[in-house]
């Protein structure tokens, strides 16, 4: 609702210093207008990024991976500069529809899915629904892949679509986004600390309303219950790495999720957050790289 009121972020306002902004295009497919980051050669890799972020989450990531893969950043569905898309695009089962449309565009299949605590759930819906990547090895950053315990379980339904019925909302939440040391303190809860250019890159896209109002309905639309109950059935390559101060996803979800995916290998970052990945991009890395050969 209230889309109208709500229009996207802006990309030539913000493409002179948006990262790797050389490698951005835009593709409709699913009755998505899709912002993408392609680089690379070689097989194919999706990145998925979280709830709130936007492929730029990946800044540090992508110049070494495109060394070894064609790389596929896109931003998700409502988030930064892709769309919100048809009735039912920002659910689970939509975003997932969604990328499988974008995929097929592009004529990629990616044969490694990196998703970063939603966007890993996404990918594990992929694995679980699409045959075509029945064998693609899964890498969880992070990984929401089980419902969360306590206030964020309530903020991920309810209270999400409580805000998104309201179309002052988000509206509020980007002001309060926009006032100095707001972004810095919601990082903070995290368990994570960002340099310059991540505080800045998040201040631009929390304090737009578009962006915030595509993650309220995104919130309010998920659902991880099905996911968490299939968990087991998955078959690939499964590998997770955990920043052990993430105070976004308990790292004992982790530990959990290891119990359902016997075949899971994890691994932990001590003193990084939820934003483990863009904390030490290099470490990330490097990991990755090494699951990859692995798988």
């Amino acid at each position: 609702m209230f889309e109208s009121f709500y229009p996207g972020m802006s990309w030539p306002e913000h493409r002179a210093s948006w990262p790797h902004a050389p490698h951005s295009r835009f593709v409709q497919a699913g009755g998505i207008h899709w912002h993408v980051q392609m680089q690379g050669q070689g097989p194919c890799m999706l990145l998925l990024h979280g709830t709130g972020s936007g492929n730029f989450s990946w800044r540090g990531l992508l110049p070494t991976l495109a060394q070894h893969f064609t790389v596929v950043a896109p931003d998700l569905p409502g988030h930064a500069f892709t769309s919100r898309g048809p009735e039912g695009a920002l659910s689970l089962p939509g975003m997932a529809e969604g990328l499988r449309a974008l995929m097929l565009q592009l004529k990629l299949t990616p044969q490694v899915i990196v998703g970063h605590s939603a966007g890993a759930a996404i990918a594990a819906h992929m694995a679980l629904n699409f045959g075509s990547l029945a064998r693609s090895t899964l890498i969880g950053l992070n990984p929401a892949w089980l419902p969360l315990p306590g206030v964020a379980s309530w903020l991920f339904g309810p209270a999400a679509k409580l805000a998104a019925l309201n179309p002052l909302s988000a509206w509020a939440t980007a002001k309060l986004a926009a006032k100095p040391g707001s972004v810095a303190e919601w990082i903070a809860r995290t368990g994570s600390t960002l340099d310059a250019q991540g505080m800045d890159l998040y201040t631009r896209v929390l304090s737009n309303s578009g962006h915030v109002h595509g993650v309220l309905s995104m919130m309010a639309a998920w659902r991880l219950k099905p996911l968490a109950a299939r968990l087991h059935e998955i078959r690939n390559p499964v590998f997770m790495h955990i920043g052990a101060q993430d105070q976004t996803v308990p790292p004992a979800l982790a530990d959990e999720a290891c119990k359902r995916l016997p075949q899971a290998h994890q691994t932990v970052q001590a003193g990084l957050g939820h934003l483990a990945h863009e904390q030490d991009p290099m470490d990330t890395v490097q990991h990755i790289l090494r699951w990859c050969r692995s798988a």
